[in-house]
């Protein structure tokens, strides 16, 4: 291909895979926590917080294991077809929540449902996470990834108000189901219509399309001797030699533990602590759940930037600043009184949490050859929810039954300080030095 059609043709392309893989991964998070918003319906129809937190478990539990093996089938498959496909599975499943009433009318039934809806949410992460280490270099990816891992706020805040919305619908209509199964009916419709766009704009890599590596292209070579790891690697040769033989990437999976335990602690319980401790309106709780969600868009830029031009491409300094801040708005969080206190609060820990999110995401990437990039996210995707988001669902919910909500924000507060230990473990690691 001659030079002025490549750059062209890399330039378009580029943009294309990346509005796929962002508008794809913000339909996920439309599907993600629908649950929580429906939880104050339910506690009305008699089931306690410890038993729709277990049942709200199921999600992270099937998520942690579904994003590791995903990952790995993720690594061998086209992410043009994984990423939509895995979206319009969990749809079709928030479609039967919504209009299924004997989906939600026990604990079992509901654990058994939203497990179904964690794995088919478990191909979101894998495939966007190949498509950017094969059309984004080293020396850009902090902020390609952190610009990227915004569509976890833009759909995450979307849902709260279209769940709303679907809620308003269902409760003004004549349908044999409770209004709170609307907060499952119209993201899932707009999941459906992404997983098409989806299909539509992602490309795998740059060869699948007739174009030179990217580290070729753009002359970024992750190391010294600008080698790439370009051949495909067996699934022992995956997880054995270059993830489970890495020490680093244990070091920052159980320092996901901690991260998302923070996370989906403030996050899945917002609703519920809001109108039933602050005493909040359904209506307000959501929007400031919306608010929350938005603020993580700045301050996941800034933490990719801070990353790449600050640190130079130490992702754990980073994080370390980040979760300091996050403990100190945690305290205000938990002693505000007043709606606006309240509202800059959530903002503020909206802002910084998912930093630390995205980079530790960023930093296994870093962290291997690109061909594995799927499993070693994976991997730290499985300590993060199988541990620190069940936490935050199943055993905050316990704690907050038998000792109240202080006591489950304690918890909250010692994970963060936690990870602000453990990320100044990783203060001098850069991870593109270490791929070979």
């Amino acid at each position: 291909m001659e030079k002025n059609k490549m750059d062209a043709t890399y330039h378009r392309l580029r943009l294309q895979v990346f509005l796929g893989i962002f508008i794809g991964y913000a339909g996920y998070y439309l599907l993600r926590n629908n649950f929580s918003i429906a939880i104050p319906g339910l506690l009305k129809e008699g089931f306690t917080k410890a038993q729709l937190g277990f049942a709200l478990s199921a999600v992270s539990l099937a998520y942690g294991i579904s994003k590791f093996v995903m990952g790995i089938v993720s690594d061998r498959s086209d992410a043009r077809i994984f990423l939509p496909l895995g979206l319009l599975l969990v749809s079709i499943v928030n479609l039967a929540l919504g209009f299924i009433p004997a989906l939600t009318s026990s604990v079992a039934m509901m654990f058994i449902v939203l497990f179904v809806v964690g794995w088919f949410q478990g191909m979101g992460w894998p495939p966007c996470g190949r498509v950017l280490v094969h059309w984004f270099s080293v020396n850009e990816r902090g902020g390609k990834t952190a610009l990227w891992n915004t569509a976890h706020n833009v759909g995450g805040g979307l849902m709260a108000p279209l769940a709303n919305w679907g809620i308003a619908v269902i409760a003004a209509s004549s349908i044999a189901i409770k209004s709170y199964n609307g907060a499952f009916v119209i993201p899932a419709v707009a999941g459906l219509i992404i997983a098409l766009i989806a299909f539509l704009l992602v490309r795998n890599s740059p060869e699948k399309m007739g174009l030179p590596p990217i580290e070729e292209y753009r002359n970024d070579y992750p190391n010294k001797e600008h080698k790439l790891s370009e051949r495909n690697y067996s699934t022992k040769e995956l997880l054995f030699k270059h993830v489970l033989n890495n020490k680093w990437i244990w070091v920052i999976a159980v320092a996901n533990i901690f991260v998302y335990l923070v996370r989906y602690g403030v996050e899945n319980w917002l609703p519920t602590y809001l109108t039933e401790v602050k005493h909040i309106t359904l209506s307000s709780a959501s929007t400031s759940y919306l608010w929350y969600e938005l603020a993580g868009i700045p301050g996941t830029l800034l933490a990719g930037w801070v990353s790449d031009h600050i640190f130079h491409g130490r992702r754990g300094p980073a994080s370390f600043c980040y979760m300091v801040l996050v403990s100190l708005f945690l305290l205000i969080y938990i002693s505000a009184d007043s709606i606006t206190t309240i509202n800059i609060a959530l903002v503020a820990i909206g802002f910084l949490i998912y930093g630390p999110v995205m980079l530790i995401g960023l930093q296994a990437l870093d962290l291997v050859p690109k061909k594995a990039a799927g499993t070693a996210a994976g991997l730290t995707g499985l300590f993060g929810y199988f541990f620190g988001s069940f936490s935050a669902n199943a055993v905050l919910g316990w704690v907050v039954d038998v000792a109240g909500w202080h006591m489950g924000f304690m918890l909250i507060l010692v994970a963060s300080i936690l990870a602000c230990l453990i990320f100044l473990t990783t203060w001098n690691v850069r991870g593109q030095s270490l791929v070979k």
